[in-house]
């Protein structure tokens, strides 16, 4: 980008002192607003701070996510996603959302997109990924333990209800992601090649670590539609760039979550332990 921000000798039009409270901000949605002049698509940020706060995909998320897609001017979405999962419950809200108000998705993942933020990466019809952009196995835990290993561990040594539990638990997963892939981007594929997609990253057979990365050439061998992006590609330095903002500005304020387009933003504190 030859042009420094801001880019005119005119004064903001904002106060002084409001300006420079929120500058950062302003310089991130310009910088957005520079992306979606080059794809010609709408960009909308979920960002979460993975690396200091414990915030996951959690029942408020909808609301904040409804704002951005409600101020739209192209056909085509772009959603910009870093989170290391969350509740199943919210997620399904989630990916409703997105299918009945973004039907031209494409979601880009700078860094992580994890657990559940793997299934909302299947609500795309394609997924951008970089060479630092990692999925993951999809399957959930109950109490800590993976539903997993509860569903296979050696009779009598688990709870009946806690087996159950972990039954349900991964059903759902199962059943939320083979209808994303179903309808989205692998739609008109053979059932039992979706199934074997979600049996691998719903268990615990082929990724042994529920934080094993998925990159974009494992994601593709997978079978899902990825747009695999160079660390030089121009669109991918201005989307790393964005990205790395966020993470530095979140850390700094102390924001946990941080929900933004060209025009909207809603940021989430992180919450602070009370004095005993």
């Amino acid at each position: 980008m030859s042009d420094t921000f801001p880019r005119t000798k005119d004064l903001p039009t904002q106060s002084p002192l409001f300006w420079v409270t929120h500058k950062d901000r302003y310089l991130r949605q310009q910088l957005i607003r520079d992306i979606e002049d080059e794809t010609k698509r709408d960009l909308v940020v979920y960002f979460t701070d993975c690396d200091r706060s414990a915030a996951q995909i959690d029942p408020a998320d909808d609301a904040c996510l409804v704002e951005l897609l409600s101020d739209r001017r192209n056909a085509g979405l772009d959603l910009l996603l870093e989170t290391n999962g969350g509740f199943t419950d919210a997620t399904e809200k989630v990916c409703s959302i997105l299918r009945a108000m973004a039907p031209d998705l494409r979601v880009i993942i700078p860094r992580k997109a994890k657990s559940n933020g793997t299934v909302i990466a299947m609500c795309g019809q394609t997924v951008m990924m970089g060479p630092t952009s990692e999925l993951g196995p999809i399957d959930p835990a109950v109490g800590g333990i993976p539903a997993d290993f509860i569903l296979k561990a050696p009779p009598q040594t688990m709870n009946p209800i806690q087996i159950q539990v972990a039954r349900t638990a991964l059903d759902q997963t199962r059943k939320l992601a083979k209808q994303l892939l179903t309808t989205g981007m692998m739609q008109g594929r053979p059932p039992a090649e979706i199934e074997a997609v979600v049996n691998k990253l719903a268990s615990r057979d082929h990724f042994h670590s529920h934080g094993s990365v998925l990159d974009s050439v494992e994601a593709t061998q997978l079978g899902l539609v990825v747009d695999t992006r160079q660390h030089d590609d121009p669109l991918w330095q201005k989307i790393w760039l964005l990205r790395t903002m966020y993470a530095y500005d979140c850390g700094r304020d102390g924001n946990s979550k941080v929900f933004e387009s060209c025009k909207l933003s809603t940021v989430i504190k992180s919450t602070q332990p009370t004095a005993p």
